[in-house]
């Protein structure tokens, strides 16, 4: 049986601020907001009670006094790298994990200072010479435990071999960065890694999935996941060039089919898989066009090729509802580059024995239709917030990244309570209502109806809730809405919500 990889592992504590704020700490009171979001605070932040993930009200609410700075992800790559190559001057093989984090094979640097003790302490004290006395160092088997035991109080934490299930069995759940696992299985009494290790692995793989297998394995201390040095990186990324430009989506897509195999291949040797994807399209004019592109499990040749496809399909209707005064000259695509974001080992998506799981076999299905219907033809849903049924909800292309304009946790007032109607009409459909003696329901001046509803588009109405008022941004007439809402039941057992508008009634949505 081989030795497990031991891993030495670099965390430079909120390194964005440092980045940010260009000193070593102890740093004022200071926190990194994006989307309204605090990313990251100091520690002095922290001692009143800024977290990150809080809104930047609910911050400077607990710190008036809080310097609030915009969060910039390229700064702190850009700002790591001087660091990576001072690592890389005493330790070679460093591994950028991400802006703050990097990891090494701790053999090479232990042989050579005479022990792992030896060798965190070498370190340690060449970063605080260059000023970066804050830095901590966790050496175990394999990157995940070995970042844990970085992030402890002290300078270096060493856990010895064998020892990462006992180590890591005290830590919550919340260690394995997966929220939605994490809430899950607090709610089911389990607390820490221990606990969460303790499962039959089968039964968490038939309940969670390979994720979840994956996550469990990792709280159990088995961390498979390979530590590529960063140099030399691996040339994944491939790129073609069209002589004279192309300008249909399937002329390009049948040319770039040999650019997707080439990836694959590259990806191959390097026995990885890519689960995200960059795709930049270059037009005749200089202009780049690029989209990421997300995978449940993980890309081949054909998704590739589908993802090019879907992406000129999208830049061509973007190009058509340009005015015509400001359309500029669009003659084809000049150049195609594919560049792998994400990936992960081989060995954690290869079938089972008795076929994929099933998040495989659904991505397949409905990839296959969405080849069939367009990119625009199969959608994901996601609930925003908002106050009108078509603000709150958010239909994304499968595959793409799904982002929520607006915070659905914020309060909404106005906005309808639970359970809202199963359909909703976009845009809203016209209707008619009558009351008893076959006059228009209106509103009057003080937000009352004019009469009792009686029938709503011909048939008749059994009971009837409202009106409610809906005014928003009345300061801005061009963007203003105003409404007054209604919860109609009518005689075929069909429960509506309508609302008044431009002096008349529209069916927002219909309840099932």
């Amino acid at each position: 049986m081989n030795a497990p990889l031991r891993v030495l592992v670099l965390w430079f504590p909120d390194w964005p601020l440092r980045a940010a704020l260009g000193s070593p700490p102890p740093h004022p009171p200071t926190a990194l907001v994006h989307a309204n979001a605090v990313v990251a605070c100091t520690a002095s932040a922290r001692e009143h009670g800024v977290r990150a993930g809080q809104r930047r009200r609910v911050a400077q609410g607990h710190l008036p006094a809080l310097r609030v700075l915009p969060h910039d992800p390229a700064r702190d790559e850009r700002a790591f790298l001087p660091v990576l190559h001072l690592i890389e001057k005493h330790a070679p093989g460093a591994s950028l994990l991400r802006p703050g984090l990097a990891a090494l094979r701790a053999r090479g640097i232990a042989r050579f200072h005479g022990g792992e003790s030896e060798a965190a302490d070498a370190l340690l004290r060449v970063l605080t010479h260059a000023g970066f006395p804050e830095a901590r160092i966790g050496i175990a088997d394999g990157p995940f435990t070995a970042e844990a035991a970085a992030r402890s109080i002290r300078p270096w934490t060493i856990v010895p071999p064998g020892g990462a299930k006992e180590y890591l069995s005290a830590f919550d759940v919340q260690a394995l960065r997966d929220e939605q696992l994490a809430g899950l299985l607090i709610r089911l009494g389990v607390r820490t890694l221990g606990e969460f290790a303790a499962l039959d692995a089968l039964e968490v793989r038939d309940r969670f999935g390979e994720r979840g297998a994956r996550l469990h394995a990792l709280a159990a201390g088995a961390d498979s996941r390979p530590l590529v040095p960063r140099p030399p990186d691996p040339e994944l990324v491939r790129a073609v060039e069209f002589e004279p430009p192309l300008g249909g989506a399937d002329q390009v897509a049948f040319a770039v089919r040999q650019t997707a195999d080439a990836v694959m291949l590259a990806l191959g040797d390097a026995d990885v898989v890519c689960t995200e994807v960059r795709i930049d399209l270059t037009d005749d004019n200089g202009l780049v066009f690029s989209r990421s592109w997300l995978h449940p499990t993980c890309f081949d040749a054909a998704d590739l090729v589908d993802r090019v496809r879907w992406q000129l399909e999208a830049l061509a209707a973007e190009h058509a509802k340009e005015p015509v005064d400001e359309a500029r000259a669009f003659g084809g695509i000049a150049a195609v580059r594919i560049t792998p974001v994400a990936v992960d080992d081989a060995a954690h998506h290869q079938p089972g024995l008795f076929g994929s799981g099933s998040d495989e076999r659904l991505h397949h299905a409905v990839s296959r239709v969405q080849t069939m219907v367009g990119h625009q033809g199969v959608v994901t849903a996601a609930v925003a917030g908002g106050r009108w049924l078509a603000d709150r909800q958010v239909l994304t292309p499968w595959g793409e990244r799904t982002v929520t304009p607006r915070d659905p946790d914020r309060p909404w007032p106005g906005s309808l309570p639970d359970p809202v109607p199963a359909e909703v009409f976009l845009p809203p459909r016209p209707v008619v209502l009558e009351s008893i003696v076959g006059t228009e329901v209106g509103i009057d001046e003080r937000g009352m109806l004019s009469a009792d509803p009686a029938r709503i588009d011909g048939a008749a109405v059994q009971a009837w809730a409202g009106p409610w008022p809906i005014d928003e941004r009345r300061w801005t007439a061009a963007q203003g809405r105003r409404g007054h809402r209604l919860q109609i039941v009518d005689d075929r057992n069909r429960a509506w919500l309508v609302f008044r508008a431009r002096d008349r009634w529209w069916a927002e949505g219909r309840y099932r």
